[in-house]
């Protein structure tokens, strides 16, 4: 149990070049719960204050809160910004900014990062944190890094060591065991006009986070799968999509099925993955752009840099669950007066393309929160070497669950001059609502094909 009375100073732990396979140590790992939360971040703030110590997260639910209704109202709406960061006064602030926000700050005149007090609001269960624990002397990597074995439903690695470590952090992050959302996705080109991408509804569950899971996983496990069926534009009406992530992806690779109420039939495509330009976001980003990063990571070689401050989209309810989503939308970039920016401490995990392998990405730098292993932000270059695109997460935690949440997530190309933001929910009276899971038969291909009408 995580004792606050004894919050003290965490050095940045010493990075491994090699890619270990082995758990930490006992002694190692007594840090959990008391210098580290048991997930693994640093309990106490920054020098300056401007990141404040962990103290367990949100759990309390602000006022209006309707329980069941999958709408969280902002529990920081009143709070008014710290500072303003724009092309003006970019320069002084650049080290707390990823090269993607640098880059929109330098394009882009009306661009504008708003950042005010910083919040750790991330909670979880206590199986969750249990696990955690257990998984930190138990837990190691195969398959030269690109598999797991021995966890429990916890995060894998609460004190990573390796670039692999820290990605399988992210790939088993704990978002809940399972939910539902309507959301729109909308593109906005390079004139600026925002348009229409799909509208969906998602399902994703985590096998991995059952509650009643209580032994180790093994590599057939499914530890992610998302369904997701399209209701507009009229083009896209009936279409869906149902991917399964396995803990061992070199024995068993991602799987995925696409409905098309054109040919009346479902197919099994192994192009769901990858570099494949992802529907849902009218090609904008990749499928493995998907949550900032997701699948497979057999095609790079990943380096732990380490631990730096940074600024990055946090508490971002009032983007997240904005009743009209185009307002979220401006031309060149999202409205700045939607965005909550906070400074926090991340992870950054560099991916180079290995000699051979084929991505449209030559390099990827990800951003991950140490409160809750999401990747917040991301970095793509091309094979030039040239800045490409930037990702970013709008994280919104599901404070009555306890869950980290995000559903928002926003992507920029800047060949094209043109984005994609996916995930918004205040359209519909809906949000994001969380619950025990689908039975397994509506997790087959032909379920997929009876939930696909036009």
């Amino acid at each position: 149990m995580l004792n606050l009375k004894h919050i003290g100073t965490v050095s940045v732990l010493a990075l491994a070049a090699a890619s270990a396979v082995a758990a930490v140590s006992a002694d190692e790992a007594k840090k959990l719960g008391t210098t580290l939360t048991p997930v693994g971040a640093e309990v106490a703030g920054n020098a300056d204050k401007s990141i404040p110590a962990y103290t367990g997260g949100l759990t309390t639910a602000p006022a209006g809160f309707q329980k069941g209704s999958g709408i969280r109202p902002d529990p920081f709406a009143n709070d008014k910004p710290l500072y303003s960061i724009t092309g003006a006064n970019a320069a002084q602030h650049s080290a707390k900014l990823s090269a993607g926000t640098q880059e929109l700050l330098k394009r882009y005149p009306t661009m504008r990062v708003d950042v005010y007090r910083s919040q750790r609001t991330a909670a979880y269960p206590k199986y969750v944190l249990d696990n955690t624990v257990k998984n930190a002397t138990a837990v190691k990597t195969t398959e030269g890094g690109l598999s797991v074995e021995g966890t429990y439903a916890g995060i894998p690695f609460p004190i990573p060591k390796t670039g692999h470590e820290a990605m399988w952090n992210h790939l088993l992050r704990y978002a809940g065991h399972a939910y539902v959302a309507k959301y729109d996705s909308i593109n906005v080109n390079a004139s600026g006009s925002a348009v229409l991408a799909t509208t969906g509804e998602i399902t994703v569950e985590y096998p991995y986070y059952d509650p009643q899971r209580t032994g180790q996983s093994s590599d057939s496990d499914i530890y992610m799968r998302t369904k997701v069926g399209y209701s507009a534009p009229a083009r896209r009406a009936g279409e869906g999509l149902l991917i399964q992530d396995y803990i061992n992806p070199i024995e068993s690779a991602r799987k995925g099925w696409q409905y098309l109420p054109g040919q009346r039939r479902v197919k099994m495509s192994p192009d769901l993955a990858y570099d494949t330009p992802n529907p849902a976001t009218a090609g904008t980003s990749t499928f493995d752009d998907s949550f900032v990063f997701s699948g497979a990571m057999d095609r790079y070689d990943w380096k732990l840099v380490g631990k730096k401050e940074m600024l990055v989209p946090y508490n971002a309810y009032k983007l997240a669950y904005a009743k009209d989503p185009y307002a979220v939308t401006t031309p060149k970039h999202v409205n700045p007066d939607f965005l909550r920016w906070e400074l926090h401490r991340v992870w950054v995990v560099e991916a180079t393309l290995k000699p051979g392998k084929r991505h449209i990405y030559a390099k990827r730098t990800f951003y991950l929160d140490e409160d809750t292993w999401y990747a917040l932000a991301s970095d793509q270059y091309d094979a030039r070497g040239q800045l490409y695109r930037a990702g970013f997460t709008a994280f919104t935690p599901a404070y009555e669950q306890p869950a980290p949440g995000a559903t928002a997530q926003f992507f920029y190309d800047f060949a094209t001059g043109s984005y994609n933001i996916i995930g918004l929910l205040g359209a519909y009276n809906h949000g994001v609502k969380y619950f025990g899971g689908l039975p397994e038969r509506q997790w087959t291909p032909d379920a997929l094909a009876g939930a696909g009408v036009r």
